[in-house]
């Protein structure tokens, strides 16, 4: 719509608007008149128009097969069209059009916002099907009536109301039609199952709609007052309306095809499944954080145990061992921590990576300066566990053995994604500047603990691929070459 609206007409940002906003309220007028809507604005020069929206009814048979957006048709061909937007009415004069062997109904309903007759709709209703109508039917071309008199008067859509329509109640999901006094003229079958499900006896019409629905919820005292006027449909609102028996989310419009309000629609819709699934959702991830919460807290009080152990430790071996494994403990924390304030089982690992380096940069023989460059991004926790367990590995494999305790240096650690969604990439480089490798010295061979542990877990439990060679000007280079998804 915008690249039509700005391509072909003078149409303002704000006219633009509010046919934005039209246009996410007119499924509500489609499914009542049981027609296809074409939303019709005039071109720049005013010779012709251009259609910028159109919208099929979930009530009816269409009477478009084709896209009808971006057709232009010149002035004068669609004498209804021209009436509207001159005399700014609703036109319905004119005889059924036949289009491949269906009669249609045309109307045609002028867009009008502050005064001024923006464009029009045209209204083509599919006759093929018409049968006697039942009152459902009725009660809905008298409401989608009215509804057009509102938008040729500039009263409806109701400004600062963005309706997200896939949230939305429908016609279809259920309808109450009440009077000004908030009384219930008519009640779909849906409509009236819905407040069956709340706990109703008894059948709605006759009876005031606000007054019921304040019986059916739970008393709240003055909150009572404020249910009853929002479900008279008095304003523009919509709400939802828990009672014993399930939950109906319902949404106001007040109907003033000529400037009063002579009674409002009800559209409602169960939702008390989708409100179960949603609970048990939030008890699920409440647990699963509370999960990750408690393995934290145990590993911490494991840390804080060998931490402990090795400061009775006599040998510096021993006391050197335990401390790594306090690290190695340390690292696996951080993502259980990170994992339990997350509403799911993926991280943001720059803060894990971050957190990580500073850790191991404390046991720095010298004044080593770590940093990082690139971003890790979003990686799943069964990724994320194993490499800050990794990247803790090597980090402290190139503090202990890069550099002496009273060298200067720097480690840094940079990562790059790439790759596509499917088969993503993760490359990670820790590159110091340090002694290097000694010579003859084989990764893969080395007895070292913590590249075994390395190799372990990148080549055996991630699937990536593990090299560690002299860096391009001095020191040591490793690289991890890991699948990610890059799906976020």
């Amino acid at each position: 719509m915008n690249d039509l609206v700005r391509q072909h007409t003078a149409l303002s940002d704000t006219d633009l608007e509010w046919l934005h906003l039209l246009v996410s309220e007119w499924q509500l007028l489609s499914d009542l008149s049981f027609a296809d809507l074409v939303l019709w604005v005039p071109t720049r020069d005013g010779t012709r128009y251009v259609s910028v929206a159109q919208m099929r009814p979930n009530t009816g048979p269409t009477s478009y097969q084709d896209d009808m957006v971006g057709h232009l048709v010149p002035r004068g061909r669609r004498p209804l069209l021209d009436a509207a937007l001159d005399e700014g009415r609703i036109v319905r004069e004119g005889d059924p059009e036949w289009r491949e062997e269906v009669p249609v109904r045309v109307e045609s309903i002028p867009v009008r916002r502050e005064g001024r007759v923006l464009g029009v709709i045209a209204r083509n209703t599919n006759l093929l099907t018409v049968r006697t109508p039942s009152r459902l039917e009725l009660t809905y071309l008298q409401s989608a009536s009215d509804l057009a008199q509102m938008i040729a008067a500039g009263a409806f859509p109701f400004p600062g109301q963005q309706v997200d329509m896939d949230a939305s109640p429908r016609v279809g999901d259920g309808l109450i039609r009440l009077d000004a006094d908030g009384v219930v003229q008519y009640a779909s079958p849906n409509g009236l199952s819905a407040y069956h499900r709340l706990g109703l006896a008894s059948d709605l019409v006759g009876h005031h709609l606000g007054a019921t629905t304040a019986e059916l919820a739970p008393s709240r005292g003055p909150v009572d007052e404020a249910l009853v006027k929002v479900a008279s449909g008095y304003a523009p609102r919509e709400f939802e309306v828990e009672g014993a028996g399930g939950v109906i989310q319902l949404r106001a419009i007040p109907l003033k095809p000529k400037g009063v309000r002579i009674g409002s629609l009800v559209l409602l819709r169960d939702v008390t499944e989708l409100r179960r699934r949603e609970r048990e959702l939030i008890t699920k991830d409440a647990t699963i954080r509370e999960i990750h919460h408690r393995v934290k807290n145990n590993l911490q009080t494991v840390a804080a145990l060998l931490r402990l152990q090795a400061r009775r430790m006599d040998s510096p071996q021993g006391r050197e061992a335990l401390n790594e494994a306090v690290r190695r403990v340390g690292s696996i924390a951080i993502v259980h921590e990170t994992l339990s304030q997350n509403l799911d089982e993926r991280v943001e690992f720059d803060e894990i990576a971050d957190r990580v380096i500073a850790m191991v940069a404390e046991i720095s023989p010298g004044k080593v300066t770590c940093r990082r460059t690139g971003r890790f991004g979003v990686l799943d926790a069964e990724v994320a566990t194993p490499l800050s367990m990794v990247l803790t590995e090597v980090l402290q494999n190139a503090l202990e053995h890069a550099f002496t305790p009273a060298e200067q240096g720097t480690v840094e650690v940079s990562a790059v994604r790439g790759g596509t969604p499917a088969e993503g990439r993760l490359l990670i480089t820790v590159t110091d500047d340090g002694r290097g490798l000694p010579e003859g010295f084989d990764p893969r061979q080395a007895g070292n603990l913590g590249l075994q542990i390395v190799r372990t877990l990148v080549e055996g439990e991630l699937g990536g691929g593990f090299g560690m060679v002299p860096a391009p000007e001095r020191g040591t280079q490793v690289v991890l070459d890991i699948p990610v998804s890059n799906d976020k």
